[in-house]
C-alpha cells in the first residue's frame, strides 16, 4: 500500500511538498526524508501530533517518549491511516515549536525502482525561508501582483521616467587657471 501526503504551511499558498509513502513504512522514515529535504535542524526532537477527520487529537508520536501508541520508529503510515489519522502536525523544531502540516491525500500506486518515502512534487522554498521574509506570489495582496503580460506593467518602478542632470552640482575637475 502506497499514501500519498501533503505537507503545507498554514495560511500559505506557495509552499507545498507531496510524498509517497509504504504503508509499512515508520513515522520515522517519513520524518528523515522530510528533515532532509525541506533542510530541517538535524539536533531536534521531534513531535507527530495526529487528528482525525473531526479535527480532534487523537495521539502523539515522539522518538524517545511513548504517549501511548508508539513511538515514531515503531508506528506506520498504514497503521496511522487505519485508525483515521490522516492529519498531522509535524513539529520539526518542538523548542522553537516550528511545524508543518501533513495531511493524507490518496492512495497511490507503487513504482517500480523507486525508494520510498519518495517526494513527487515540490512547490516553493523550504520553509525556513518564509520565516526569513520570502512572500511567494500566490500570497501577495492582489494590489500588489502585477502580470508582466498586462500592457501597464511598469517593471522599472524604483527609476524615475526622466534622467535629467542635477542642476544644482558643483564642478568639482575644471580649468581652473590660477593667476
Amino acid at each position: 500500500m502506497i499514501l500519498k501526503y501533503r505537507v503545507s504551511l498554514p495560511g500559505i499558498k506557495g509552499f507545498a511538498r507531496v510524498y509517497e509513502v509504504k504503508g509499512s513504512a515508520s513515522l520515522y522514515s517519513l520524518h528523515k526524508q522530510m528533515r532532509a529535504d525541506m533542510d530541517f535542524p538535524q539536533d531536534q526532537v521531534v513531535l507527530f501530533k495526529s487528528f482525525n477527520s473531526r479535527g480532534d487529537v487523537v495521539a502523539r508520536y515522539s522518538v524517545f517518549q511513548d504517549f501511548g501508541l508508539g513511538t515514531i520508529d515503531a508506528v506506520t503510515a498504514e497503521q496511522c491511516h487505519k485508525r483515521g489519522e490522516d492529519k498531522f502536525i509535524y513539529f520539526y523544531d518542538t523548542t522553537n515549536v516550528k511545524s508543518v502540516i501533513v495531511t493524507f491525500e490518496g492512495e497511490a500506486e507503487e513504482r517500480r525502482n523507486v525508494i520510498y518515502p519518495l517526494l513527487v512534487e515540490s512547490k516553493g522554498p523550504n520553509p525556513i525561508e518564509f520565516e526569513n521574509g520570502y512572500v511567494a506570489f500566490e500570497d501577495l495582496p492582489d494590489d500588489k501582483k502585477k502580470d508582466p503580460d498586462d500592457e501597464d506593467f511598469d517593471d522599472d518602478d524604483d527609476f524615475d521616467d526622466e534622467e535629467e542632470g542635477d542642476d544644482d552640482t558643483e564642478e568639482i575637475y575644471g580649468d581652473d587657471e590660477e593667476d
